[in-house]
């Protein structure tokens, strides 16, 4: 069996715009949330694509045909819930929908680029956007607990702890490097 090679980063990716972040490991964790920020962004994108393109259609003939091909039960309360809520969507609510969702897809193409390229203020932005969805994520847990929601909620508050923890790490690098070590002074 072969060996393995150490991995030289800055050599394989010279455009990385942060020097100072050498490790492989920051920029592999760096990477997967990126890659994860943009699979949700092209979720979103697709799921807008495919409602926008409902407009100037029988939304109700839709809706009927797909309950009929799943085999639901009409007098189900979720049904009633998605039969009102086909009922009332307007070309005005698909446009509002669609507008909602763009501006989602595109932060998360935005966030999903900084992190890629590891830029503090993505990193930043990544911790601010999932923080602000864990009461959201935790009020609809505990309201309809299933393993779903714990999933969503522990990926989310797993990806905001590591953003945290990579923002002060970097903090606490930069104040060390501006501190003498035997003195204890400011350099330069």
């Amino acid at each position: 069996m072969p060996r393995m090679r150490k991995i030289d980063f800055q050599k394989m990716h010279p455009r990385i715009p942060h020097p100072k972040i050498g490790d492989p490991a920051h920029i592999k964790g760096v990477r997967t949330v990126a890659t994860f920020e943009f699979a949700k962004g092209m979720v979103v994108v697709l799921a807008g694509l495919g409602i926008f393109r409902m407009r100037h259609k029988d939304i109700w003939g839709l809706a009927e045909s797909l309950l009929e091909f799943l085999h639901v039960n009409p007098h189900h309360h979720y049904v009633g819930v998605f039969i009102d809520l086909v009922y009332r969507i307007s070309d005005l609510h698909l446009w509002k929908i669609a507008a909602v969702a763009s501006v989602y897809a595109v932060l998360r193409f935005v966030e999903a680029y900084g992190l890629w390229y590891i830029r503090p203020w993505a990193e930043w932005l990544a911790f601010a956007s999932g923080a602000i969805y864990i009461p959201f994520e935790a009020v609809d847990l505990f309201r309809r607990p299933d393993w779903f929601r714990v999933l969503v909620i522990v990926i989310n508050v797993a990806i905001v702890l590591y953003m945290l923890l990579l923002r002060l790490e970097a903090a606490k690098k930069r104040h060390a490097a501006q501190y003498s070590p035997q003195t204890g002074q400011p350099l330069g």
